[in-house]
């Protein structure tokens, strides 16, 4: 969906439908309303139910009001549901047990929770993502509740804290109208499907306008939930106090979020070194309410054959597309950071110059390795260390590549040599590095 189309014209999506008519199986829908298509022909009756059935009919014509706003479904979410599903989150979960523990009282951090205002087709949307997309549905509430800690520590009240909940909640509303498969870790984005995963927010946020009970606060914020302090986030690249304050928050929420959810060992080291590895990219104020509760979780006595095999396949992976890319510029024409089709190129040079940087700071290029190897040939605790710095190494390189891939999309058989090189370059170093996340 483009920005100027309104959320209606979404919500007629086929990836939308397919998951209202799965739920439908499961859970009685019936429409509300009789439903016409924009020409003001009626497809379906008031009260008719809603199947397998109604898929093509629907999907092939574009409707004169939003599917979600025809329909009534049974066990619809609702504050008291999310509040639940909230509390249970904070009894089962590390990170949340975490966040309570530092403000010593669970009551408090719930609280904004019981203020939502959830009007009848959000709550729709919502229970759409609760059947059919149960981890988004969780990974939303979740966010919800690391977004009221981090405002709470930085002095917000429990009134500013109900917009924050509401935006957080709503952030990824969006990815209801994606292919589920997208979000697959093992499955590689194709440039379109790229240029859509990156509109997931913009169709959030258009959803969340079109619903006209939220404040434009809700809806930048929902936009901005990508956005990075140094401008390289999306969906516009903005940075610093361009990003609303709201904004801010779920941006750090989110990726505090995702590292719970995605790793399970060692989650808090992780983002520890990522945030400290990435500090122009979050901000500070909110990052050190953080930090403190990243405790260090290597366990002594791990073994250490696992680890080094690990560390020496990362520095090599790291080291091959560095050197890649030193071959490559070396034939680039004389003053070619100056031509028009040098986009591309100057982006990666400055983002591995930026990477080398960090591991250089840290100790830790590939340059230096060898030397730090053989003093920590026998410490658990230092080869552990090394090993995530490692990750997050390749994990950057590889958010580099998808940046880069979303921005221009490149071939190696279009284009001019220059930009041909630095597709030869991403194609090359994406089969090295793992998968950066994808929401």
């Amino acid at each position: 969906m483009s920005e100027n189309e309104g959320a209606s014209g979404s919500t007629n999506d086929m990836h939308f439908l397919r998951a209202v008519t799965d739920m439908a199986e499961r859970l009685p829908v019936v429409t509300g309303d009789a439903i016409y298509t924009d020409k003001g022909i009626k497809l379906v009756d008031k009260g008719a139910r809603v199947d397998q059935r109604l898929y093509d009919r629907l999907v092939s014509h574009k409707l004169r009001d939003p599917i979600d706003e025809s329909l009534v479904a049974d066990n619809l979410v609702d504050a008291p549901a999310l509040l639940a599903l909230a509390r249970s989150q904070c009894e089962g979960m590390d990170l949340l047990r975490r966040l309570v523990a530092d403000l010593g009282d669970v009551e408090r951090l719930l609280a904004p929770l019981q203020g939502l205002l959830l009007p009848r087709s959000i709550a729709f949307k919502l229970t759409v993502m609760r059947e059919q997309r149960s981890e988004l549905f969780e990974h939303s509430v979740q966010m919800a509740l690391v977004s009221i800690f981090l405002a709470l520590k930085n002095g917000w009240n429990e009134r500013e804290c109900v917009s924050l909940a509401t935006a957080a909640l709503l952030h990824d509303v969006g990815m209801l109208y994606m292919d589920p498969a997208w979000t697959d870790p093992d499955h590689r984005l194709s440039t379109t499907q790229r240029k859509h995963l990156v509109a997931h927010s913009v169709t959030a946020m258009l959803v969340v306008r079109d619903a006209k009970v939220y404040s434009q606060a809700v809806e930048m914020a929902v936009l901005e939930h990508h956005e990075r302090m140094d401008g390289s986030g999306y969906p516009r690249g903005v940075q610093g106090a361009v990003i609303s304050p709201m904004g801010q928050v779920l941006l750090l929420a989110e990726v505090v979020s995702a590292f719970f959810e995605k790793f399970s060992d060692m989650p808090g080291q992780r983002l520890s070194l990522m945030l400290r590895m990435n500090h122009k990219s979050y901000p500070a104020d909110l990052v050190h309410h953080i930090l403190p509760l990243l405790y260090d979780e290597m366990l002594p006595g791990l073994p250490l054959a696992p680890m080094q095999a690990e560390v020496a396949h990362s520095t090599a992976a790291l080291e091959a597309a560095l050197t890649m890319w030193s071959q490559l510029r070396a034939n680039f024409p004389a003053g070619w950071s100056q031509l028009p089709e040098a986009s591309s190129a100057n982006f990666v040079e400055q983002s591995l110059q930026l990477l080398q940087k960090q591991l250089a700071e840290s100790g830790s290029h590939p340059s230096q390795q060898l030397h730090v190897l053989s003093y920590l040939k026998d410490d658990a605790q230092g080869m552990g260390e090394l090993t995530l710095v490692n990750r997050e190494a390749l994990w950057k390189l590889q958010s580099i590549i998808n940046d880069c891939l979303r921005r221009w999309p490149l071939s190696t058989a279009k284009g001019t040599p220059l930009e041909g090189a630095v597709a030869q370059w991403c194609d090359a170093c994406a089969r090295i590095a793992p998968a950066a996340p994808k929401d």
